[in-house]
């Protein structure tokens, strides 16, 4: 696309010869975000760069490269462009197919203000997507959990984000070119999406030039993928519970966001950091317990002192040694290897201060908060299903912040098998005594009580609880400092990953037997049936939560394509990344659209 739609070089840099100039809307910019760095650019060819909304000089005998959503007020702004000459000419990519009512606009827009030659090429780019790691994909849709468990919403608001949804599924799809066979549970919005999906791809394939050469974006082409869709109510305390990993812990407290998160440095400013795959430290060791990675950063800079050591000694001789004309050659080879190395040293060093940063600051966090002590409580609560009432009540007026006992306290809803109500009185009245918004606590409670799929999920997700439940979460923080290696549960198991590695068996299994299948590719009669003619097991596998994701979800399905033998690709995808908080912010709208909730201002929840 920055090459002006032209094949790149071998290197994958653009040509020599093409400068242009890129213009994107906000939605496109975090496609790009996380993709190419700011310096790569100018790799590509880019000179400058600009948002579509602001006000820009026009740069003659360059071509512009517009990558935007193909909306009517993006459409306009094309128009106004193209009407004032900015550019020489007008390569517009557009991250989804353009309605033909917009294309029309496009088309009388420059007709009229005599501009239509200034249009190079128009692309359906088909990336409405944004891809976060190799096997990390969201598709940025705001507030999907609401607006899908929204008790006003009606069908035509609802089949609209369904339709959403499915575009970009579509998009990712056309990227991977695979079509998959899909597996949802019957009801509920994963089986609209699966089957507005299967017949999105069944229209497409009739088209003579589509999109999917089967197995394109895949390492083995024989055998299609399994597309596995599921709804945040399957497992909802995977999206609010508190974890003690690495990858998930800078996403919840730091606030990782398209790969960047900014924190105070050991000098009092903000730092920004690029979490990605340019930073080996963090993709090794990601999805290790905090405390595992204190013990390894402290092993990398021992090494690495070594290392610098092992140089020093190199090329300043040994002391009191004299210097001897005959070893000239090798004194030399020396120096070269010293200096060719130092490059590899100095930015090794630049990781492990990163980290070391971010572990302080993380820890910092931890200790105030005691957060360890609520993930160990957590996982006691879903392992036992329940806890004591003291320890329960010593937790809501202990140390954290108002979020943290807020969704401790939805964690002891969940866990529950059973709700005590004076109980949970004591623990609303706990809570309001910590002025913290009880609406979300009392929605979660209120959809229990109806027994709406947390029910089903919570005894899903206590099923083999006996395989983790000797490995709970480790000791105190303290261990960190002391650099003790923890027993830790890294291998706990989620209900989905557990569910999502039935699905890849294929096998017959009473867990996932009542899951629908649809493949685009058969005849239109099977589809929706839950009859398992399926050849397994997958080698590889999408999974997509609608409703929103997390980094304790990703962690978990790559542990488990890792522990596969041979190893599986697992893809993990959600309609947006959440937090702990973003989510129980969520249900705290929720709440307040069900007229539940205390009369604490919905705003003090997020302090």
């Amino acid at each position: 696309m920055l090459n002006l739609n032209q094949p790149v070089n071998p290197t994958g840099t653009a040509s020599e010869e093409v400068y242009n100039i890129l213009i994107y809307d906000k939605f496109c910019q975090n496609i790009l975000s996380p993709l190419i760095h700011v310096k790569d650019l100018r790799k590509h060819g880019v000179t400058l760069y600009f948002l579509i909304d602001k006000d820009r000089k026009s740069v003659h005998d360059v071509p512009a490269v517009y990558f935007v959503q193909p909306n009517h007020s993006n459409i306009q702004r094309i128009v106004s462009d193209a009407s004032r000459s900015l550019y020489d000419s007008f390569h517009l990519n557009f991250s989804s197919s353009v309605p033909r009512l917009l294309l029309e606009d496009l088309a009388s827009g420059t007709l009229n203000s005599d501009s239509i030659h200034r249009i190079s090429k128009v692309h359906d780019q088909c990336l409405e997507f944004v891809t976060l790691e190799d096997n990390l994909f969201s598709l940025s849709q705001k507030s999907t959990y609401v607006q899908l468990n929204d008790p006003s919403a009606g069908d035509k608001e609802i089949e609209d984000i369904i339709e959403r949804v499915v575009s970009g599924l579509f998009c990712v799809l056309a990227t991977l070119a695979v079509v998959p066979i899909i597996r949802c549970l019957r009801g509920g919005p994963a089986e609209m999406v699966a089957s507005a999906l299967d017949q999105k791809l069944r229209d497409h394939l009739l088209s003579k030039n589509n999109l999917f050469s089967e197995g394109g974006g895949f390492v083995s082409s024989f055998q299609r993928p399994i597309l596995c869709i599921f709804d945040r109510n399957f497992e909802l305390s995977a999206g609010i519970q508190h974890d003690f990993r690495y990858r998930p812990l800078v996403h919840d407290i730091l606030g990782l966001k398209l790969n960047r998160l900014s924190v105070r440095g050991d000098k009092g400013g903000m730092k920004s950091y690029e979490m990605d795959s340019s930073d080996p430290f963090w993709m090794a060791n990601g999805s290790l317990e905090f405390p595992e990675v204190a013990v390894e950063i402290e092993t990398q800079l021992n090494k690495y002192k070594k290392d610098v050591d092992e140089v020093n000694k190199r090329t300043g001789g040994t002391a009191g040694a004299e210097f001897d004309g005959t070893d000239l050659v090798g004194n030399t080879k020396h120096l070269m290897n010293a200096v060719n190395s130092l490059p590899e040293l100095t930015e090794r060093k630049q990781v492990i201060d990163k980290h070391t940063n971010i572990a302080t600051v993380l820890l910092g966090e931890i200790k105030e908060r005691s957060l360890d002590s609520y993930v160990k409580k957590e996982n006691d609560m879903m392992v036992r299903g329940g806890i004591d009432r003291n320890e329960l009540l010593g937790v809501l007026k202990g140390k954290g912040t108002k979020i943290d006992k807020l969704r401790f306290a939805i964690m002891y809803i969940i866990s529950s098998e059973t709700i005590n109500p004076s109980e949970a009185e004591a623990v609303e009245a706990a809570l309001r005594e910590s002025e913290v918004d009880t609406s979300a606590f009392q929605y979660v409670k209120k959809i229990k009580s109806l027994n709406v799929s947390v029910a089903s999920a919570n005894s899903a997700s206590r099923n083999n609880i006996v395989d983790w439940a000797e490995k709970l979460y480790g000791q105190s923080i303290s261990a960190v400092t002391a650099g003790v290696k923890n027993l830790l549960s890294s291998d706990r198991q989620l209900a989905l990953t557990r569910t999502v590695e039935a699905l890849m068996e294929g096998k017959p299994n009473p867990e996932i037997d009542s899951y629908l299948v649809f493949d685009p590719r058969a005849p239109k009669s099977s589809s929706g049936t839950t009859n398992s003619h399926l050849k397994g097991p997958f080698k590889e596998t999408i999974v997509f939560m609608i409703g929103g994701g997390n980094y304790v979800e990703y962690g978990s399905l790559q542990d488990l394509a890792q522990r596969q033998q041979p190893v599986k690709h697992v893809i993990y995808g959600t309609t947006e990344i959440l937090t702990g908080m973003e989510f129980v912010d969520q249900l705290t709208l929720l709440g307040q659209k069900m007229g539940l909730g205390s009369s604490v201002a919905a705003s003090s929840a997020t302090h």
